[in-house]
């Protein structure tokens, strides 16, 4: 296996919480195998003897994630159980489970109901012999780790039973201490690591140049971010729960946890500079995502207020609905100012065919094409914010439109789940043929 390679995009994706649906998928080009060409209902997979040949029985993969609460690392997994349960194999997820779970179970996966997630290295040993017993009663072919205690334990686990170990790295790890550049090289362990964006793949070859690299982008479902599919219900209804039913005003969306690397105090001090920059309060800013009487969502809500905002400002909650979310925003922010390793905020805008503002460090630089589907800024500049998002809302309807092709365009050409989900399963089936 190479020590560097990429996975390419292709075109279309399914819900993972459904059955598959009709697609039409480009051909994938992966190593030097080809998957994904045709219409019609998803391809089969066209690994190296496909998983049917393997052995004449169908391989069990076991995912590895701290919880199924909300996120793309939770998202992925879904994602990923989803497509091996169409091949016909099965997907185990060690877990502690959460609000996902049902998803989960809608794409064919199965919880193994663990606190992998847990960093004690008592509890790290007491993993490990669990997911040991697992990986033998349940004859686990492959272990597939998302995040770096679990991954420590199913290494372990892994070794012990003699079961191969994969890894995605997902995460901008800092190393801001002594220790921590020893408690992240777990993620470079698997062979292969599967990075999430070039801008991760560097910082792996940087700090871990043995590692087993192959760059897998993540992607947007694009059956499900499908701005002619949304019924209007979806969005009307969104509308109605927000105050938005008979607000005119355009939308500026923030989507994200409620935590402060996401950006949501520079994005409120934003609103007040286009408020001056347009010369009132003629559009509205909206921040969707965790419930706002968290701490941190007090100390937004007093933000807001003590800059007199609450009439163009607010905090919408937790959305199930996020593709009907989308289309409700004129402009779609994300404010991250820690570099996102990919950023499916971005992503699933775009495929959504709405403008983007992104912060100009991370994934959005792969993602975001400056001035054609969106615009960068430096991360925590208000003042830039508030300028991209200015422009963005005096764009006429052409040009709108031009951009609005020119983002699901980009999106359905490099950035699909169904692409992310072929690229894995080859990595699965190149580890399985290597015995």
């Amino acid at each position: 296996m190479d020590s560097a390679r990429s996975a390419a995009s292709g075109l279309s994706g399914g819900d993972p919480s459904a059955p598959a649906s009709p697609v039409q998928a480009a051909p994938v080009q992966v190593g030097a195998v080809q998957v994904g060409a045709g219409t019609g209902a998803a391809a089969p997979f066209a690994g190296p003897g496909g998983f049917a040949g393997f052995g004449g029985g169908r391989p069990v993969v076991l995912q590895l994630t701290p919880a199924l609460e909300s996120g793309g690392v939770e998202r992925g997994t879904i994602e990923i159980a989803q497509a091996l349960t169409r091949e016909g194999a099965t997907s185990l997820v060690a877990s502690r489970g959460g609000r996902m779970e049902r998803m989960l179970e809608r794409a064919g996966g199965r919880l193994v109901r663990l606190d992998i997630g847990a960093k004690n290295p008592l509890a790290i040993r007491r993993n490990a012999a669990a997911l040991e017993r697992i990986l033998r009663e349940e004859r686990v072919d492959i272990v597939h780790a998302r995040s770096r205690a679990p991954a420590w334990a199913g290494w372990l686990a892994a070794r012990r039973a003699g079961v191969p170990f994969v890894t995605t790295w997902h995460g901008d790890y800092s190393e801001n201490f002594p220790g921590k550049r020893l408690w992240n090289g777990i993620m470079a362990r698997g062979r292969p690591t599967i990075a999430v964006s070039e801008f991760i793949a560097d910082t792996i070859r940087t700090r871990h140049p043995e590692a087993d690299l192959v760059v897998i982008p993540r992607g947007a479902d694009l059956a499900q971010f499908d701005p002619l599919t949304i019924q209007g219900a979806r969005s009307a209804g969104l509308a109605e729960r927000w105050g938005l039913a008979d607000d005119p005003r355009p939308v500026v969306m923030l989507p994200g946890r409620l935590t402060r690397w996401k950006g949501q105090s520079h994005f409120i001090d934003a609103a007040a500079k286009l408020r001056a920059l347009r010369g009132g309060e003629d559009f509205v800013f909206l921040m969707v995502g965790d419930d706002p009487d968290s701490a941190y969502g007090r100390e937004l809500a007093e933000r807001i207020r003590s800059q007199g905002l609450t009439g163009c400002c607010a905090m919408a909650g937790h959305c199930d609905d996020m593709a009907a979310a989308l289309k409700l925003a004129s402009v779609v922010v994300s404010a991250s100012m820690e570099p996102e390793a990919f950023g499916r905020v971005a992503v699933e805008a775009q495929a959504m065919g709405r403008p983007v503002i992104a912060t100009d460090h991370g994934g959005a630089r792969e993602t975001v094409d400056e001035g054609r589907t969106g615009w960068r800024y430096p991360p925590g500049d208000a003042d830039a914010l508030a300028a991209a998002a200015n422009r963005a809302l005096d764009l006429d309807a052409s040009a709108r439109e031009h951009m609005a092709m020119a983002g699901r365009a980009r999106i359905m050409q490099r950035f699909s789940t169904e692409a992310m989900q072929r690229a894995t399963l080859q990595v699965y089936a190149d580890v399985l043929a290597r015995g």
